[in-house]
């Protein structure tokens, strides 16, 4: 059947299908930010930046996501989209805007479901080193693409027990760590705060080691932004989107405080373990191992693995919806609005992972070369989508009050405008532009350094002025923006 059959059909042609409760979105979001950022590079952050660094670090990156949180929330819970703020940028800044970064973050999913890929092999063969990558990889794939082609509810269902694992466990970790602390488990006397202190602690390295921090900082959090993807399939995203948004803050930023305190107080920040990137020296796995659970590793490497499938089947769904709504909103080829009988973006769908397991197959030649720039290029995809979530709500909120609009009308009201989306527009800005800010600081610049880490950027803006161009668009008045609500 063509795509114009099922227009014509109206009412009677599948829609997308708003099956996930508070339960699924809270549980997307707090899934979406638990995984290696954790469990891996927060004992790397501790070393680099001591563990008064770390926490300064990941707490001022958490009030930047709070605030960018309760703006997409803010536009979310009223006008909930799949294209969420590629969606918010066509309508309240410019189209050219939504263009690009809607091709941008689909990008970005599309990347990283090759990089889970690629880390899950690896994770197996932990446990069975002779076999085939290939077989983990196929299985890998059929995993998360039969969760995403049963239905929205099944992905949800998923999503939800892939992230509870994560939450239980960061919560077993925190009680027996503060438990080992004062003494109680162990059978060690009280750590108290003594290797806070210790060498040059707390902040070890000075500022520069704590902006370095905070760049990787931002992209332990990236993820959170899926709130607002899930609010066109959300069942009463007036209610349920908001509820998501003031709980799944405090959430991780609470997780991740008081995780890397407990490593901090246990773990000397001089010790030279929490650099390793090796599963069986992640942080978690040194705090149970010094519990005396023979099997910290294993564990931990199972948990990896559950966030390595999590990471995968959220990039999935995440990246066709995307694509789907570029295609409703005709910045997509017209094929991708096809929907099964389920409401699955099936084309969308087979797309996506199509490119991902392509990127995927690209680092078995020239030496992974070609798929290490995949990857550069899409580094910074995170930042620059929470750019467009800052920026849109700004102008969404002047546009609502240019235009007369009682603001009672908004189901949730982000607290702090404008401060909040212009500070967290300034933090990503800051983010952004530091990426990789010792390439400027040495004798010479290191351009390979600088294309390496800014390739992001370029293309970016190719695709957004190369629409703008094309279709000669502007930045909207705030007059014209379009605050209608779709029923």
């Amino acid at each position: 059947m063509s795509d114009i059959k099922i227009n014509q059909l109206g009412n009677k042609a599948p829609k997308l299908q708003k099956a996930l409760k508070s339960r699924h979105i809270t549980m997307i979001s707090l899934g979406g930010t638990i995984g290696t950022g954790l469990f891996l590079a927060s004992g790397g952050a501790i070393a680099q930046a001591g563990p008064g660094g770390a926490l300064l670090a990941y707490a001022l990156i958490g009030v930047m996501v709070f605030f960018l949180m309760t703006s997409l929330g803010e536009m979310a819970a009223y006008m909930p989209s799949s294209g969420s703020f590629s969606t918010y940028a066509s309508k309240f800044v410019d189209p050219a805007l939504g263009f690009a970064l809607g091709w941008n973050y689909w990008y970005n999913w599309a990347i990283t479901i090759a990089a889970e890929i690629a880390a899950v092999s690896l994770i197996m063969k932990y446990w069975f080193p002779n076999s085939s990558s290939g077989l983990w990889t196929v299985l890998f794939i059929v995993i998360v693409l039969a969760f995403n082609l049963l239905s929205v509810k099944s992905y949800g269902e998923s999503e939800y027990w892939f992230a509870m694992i994560k939450v239980a466990t960061v919560i077993v970790f925190i009680i027996v760590s503060f438990l080992m602390i004062f003494g109680i488990l162990g059978g060690e006397a009280p750590v108290g705060f003594t290797n806070f202190f210790i060498s040059d602690g707390p902040f070890h390295g000075g500022f520069l080691a704590m902006f370095g921090i905070f760049l990787a900082a931002g992209f332990s959090f990236q993820g959170t932004e899926l709130l607002g993807v899930t609010a066109g399939e959300t069942d009463n995203p007036g209610k349920n989107i908001p509820k998501a948004v003031k709980s799944v803050f405090w959430r991780i930023l609470l997780f991740y405080i008081l995780a890397i305190a407990a490593i901090g107080l246990l773990i000397p920040f001089t010790d030279e373990r929490l650099l390793s990137e090796d599963i069986a020296v992640s942080p978690f796995t040194l705090v149970f191992d010094r519990l005396g659970i023979a099997v910290a590793a294993s564990f931990m490497n199972a948990i990896i693995l559950t966030a390595m499938l999590s990471a995968g089947n959220s990039g999935l769904y995440a990246a066709s919806r995307m694509l789907w709504q570029l295609a409703v909103e005709g910045k997509a080829p017209k094929f991708f609005t096809k929907l099964s009988r389920r409401g699955i973006p099936v084309y969308a769908l087979m797309a996506t992972l199509a490119v991902g397991s392509l990127a995927f197959l690209a680092s078995f030649f020239g030496d992974g070369v070609v798929y290490i720039w995949l990857l550069n290029a899409s580094g910074m995809s995170g930042f620059i989508a929470w750019l467009g979530i800052a920026y849109s709500h700004y102008r969404f909120r002047r546009a609502f009050v240019v235009q007369g609009k009682d603001l009672s009308l908004l189901p949730y009201k982000a607290r702090w405008y404008p401060l909040g989306p212009l500070f967290a527009l300034t933090i990503c800005l800051i983010v952004v532009l530091g990426q990789n800010y010792t390439a400027f600081t040495g004798g010479a610049i290191d351009w390979y350094g600088v294309l390496v880490s800014y390739i992001g950027i370029p293309l970016f803006l190719l695709l957004w002025i190369g629409y703008k161009i094309k279709y000669k668009t502007r930045l909207l008045p705030l007059e014209e923006c379009d605050l209608k609500v779709e029923k």
